[in-house]
């Protein structure tokens, strides 16, 4: 396994919620990474971000890891949850909400901490 396959890998594997973009929480470059972004936001997750934009090889390792091929791509505990669409549908509904506390916990909105995290 390379190094970098190593690094998304221990992203997913550790962070809470892990979300792939393009871009930062403080400079996003792209419309779905917002959208994912704001729908995180809005259900009071802790987000650790990943921009993809560094290294072409960030984004094919990371679809090789999950077999998603799009950006963004949101982990909650280690599992796929989506991209942009999936992630405003379950907010909307209240699902994402119930996923997340489901998988982190009640006390889950406490840690709203954004961190980003360089993988390249």
């Amino acid at each position: 396994m390379s190094e970098l396959r190593e690094k998304i890998q221990n992203v997913i594997e550790t962070e809470p919620v892990a979300l792939f973009m393009k871009g930062t929480p403080q400079f996003v470059m792209c419309g779905n990474s917002d959208r994912a972004l704001r729908a995180l936001r809005g259900a009071g997750a802790p987000v650790t971000a990943v921009d993809i934009l560094p290294d072409p090889a960030i984004r094919q390792e990371l679809s090789d890891l999950s077999g998603w091929p799009t950006i963004p791509q949101v982990f909650v505990r280690g599992e796929l949850i989506g991209g942009a669409d999936i992630i405003e549908e379950l907010a909307a509904t209240g699902e994402l909400e119930q996923k997340l506390e489901t998988l982190l916990g009640p006390g889950y909105r406490e840690s709203r901490d954004e961190h980003i995290i360089a993988v390249a």
